[in-house]
């Protein structure tokens, strides 16, 4: 954006100075209200919800990808795109969070109106984000769950691809 307008990333209308300041005074504020334990406790509740956010993210998505049609463009977003959890106790919980294709597929749409999808339209995760996650953060473990569902998965939608290397990297793949 500010390349476009021809100035520099340090240019006062660079939006992260705002978050910046905004993330400076949250700090300032834990530690004028707590003092050190106060920065503490909003440093390790910082850490949390990023650790959190991002265990989600990953479990969201973990081996899927959209193919490339060249010039640096993907396919549009489906709802096989992304892992679902049709499992009501813990859609309960989580504001139907783990119908996670229907928020890439219709982002406009409020969460607690998320569509659920069938394992025809999109791929399932065997079990809810709450097991989920803590099956990720034990690598051999969510390996062996999920990559043969992975495997499944590319056959089922991109059987003529062959090369899945770059994709696994975040390359552009030759098309």
């Amino acid at each position: 954006m500010l390349a476009r307008k021809s100035q520099p990333w340090y240019h006062q209308s660079n939006p992260y100075w705002r978050y910046v300041m905004l993330q400076s005074a949250f700090l300032i504020l834990a530690v004028s209200l707590g003092g050190w334990l106060g920065l503490a406790l909003f440093l390790f509740q910082a850490f949390s919800a990023i650790w959190q956010l991002e265990l989600v993210n990953y479990i969201e998505h973990y081996g899927l990808t959209r193919r490339h049609l060249g010039n640096g463009k993907f396919e549009h977003v489906l709802p096989r795109h992304s892992w679902n959890a049709a499992h009501r106790a813990s859609n309960w919980l989580l504001i139907n969070l783990q119908r996670h294709s229907d928020h890439h597929y219709k982002p406009d749409r409020r969460f607690p109106l998320l569509q659920t999808y069938t394992a025809e339209d999109a791929p399932q995760l065997p079990h809810g984000y709450p097991l989920m996650t803590m099956a990720a953060m034990i690598p051999p473990l969510w390996k062996r769950i999920m990559n043969p569902r992975v495997k499944a998965w590319r056959r089922k939608y991109y059987a003529d691809i062959v090369d899945w290397h770059p994709y696994n990297k975040g390359l552009n793949p030759n098309t």
